[in-house]
């Protein structure tokens, strides 16, 4: 089942926020994102949609610089939620799942697995439920690796949670373009035997989708891999209003 027959033709980034997390005796640079894809029929799919308005930071959290929320974004380029066709929702952690709310209009697409576990109450996905569970939005679920539209993949990566996806594109001039997500937050952790963060929640699991990861970006000859939070790496990216073609 696809999208229809259209092909990936732009990839916006939507850097959310920047912060500096000390960690382990240095400082990493993280970055909160989501990724606006346009096709070439004129379609849009969004993947992820960030921080709710009504989060509270933890005290003591690191305060986060140029703060910019999905919606601003999008209105930057002219568009508004109602111009999204299609959500891909990589998981509902609250950082990823804050406006989902917004974008009744669009197809949700999720894995089945994270879906049934996120329904079923687990603690983790509560802090962003009022969003991500709205009775208005309406949900696909996919089961495992899934050819959205032809240049447009979605692949199972858990280990950071259960059924969490990673997004491969293909883009006109770019070409292959891998988003890594969460599956692997940051470009140091891109390796066969790296080692589960503290949010990942099976260290096998994590392992193997980083190996996953690692041979689609070797086989399809990747010209870009893009890492969920590595703000480092984001900042020598393209982001919105420019783009990948």
């Amino acid at each position: 089942m696809t999208i229809s027959t259209a092909t990936p033709r732009r990839l916006y980034l939507f850097p959310l926020s920047y912060s500096s997390v000390p960690a382990a005796g240095r400082t990493l640079e993280m970055v909160m994102g989501c990724y606006l894809i346009e096709m070439s029929d004129g379609t849009y799919v969004l993947i992820d949609s960030g921080l709710p308005a009504d989060f509270t930071r933890p005290s003591g959290a690191p305060v986060p610089q140029q703060e910019k929320n999905v919606l601003a974004h999008l209105a930057d380029l002219g568009l508004s939620p109602n111009d999204i066709n299609v959500l891909i929702c990589t998981h509902f952690d609250v950082d990823h799942a804050g406006y989902h709310d917004a974008f009744t209009r669009a197809e949700l697409i999720v894995q089945r697995s994270h879906y049934e576990l996120a329904r079923g109450g687990y603690p983790r996905f509560a802090p962003a439920r009022a969003h991500w569970d709205h009775p208005d939005l309406r949900y696909r679920l996919v089961d495992g690796d899934t050819e959205l539209a032809p240049g447009l993949t979605l692949l199972e990566t858990s280990g950071h949670t259960t059924g969490h996806q990673s997004v491969l594109l293909r883009l006109p001039h770019t070409g292959p373009v891998l988003l890594t997500i969460d599956a692997v937050l940051m470009q140091s952790a891109f390796t066969p035997d790296r080692p589960a963060w503290p949010m990942d929640e099976n260290e096998e699991q994590v392992r193997a989708s980083t190996r996953k990861l690692l041979h689609v970006a070797e086989q399809e000859h990747a010209s870009l891999v893009i890492f969920g939070h590595d703000g480092a790496q984001w900042k020598t990216l393209k982001t919105a209003p420019a783009y990948y073609d």
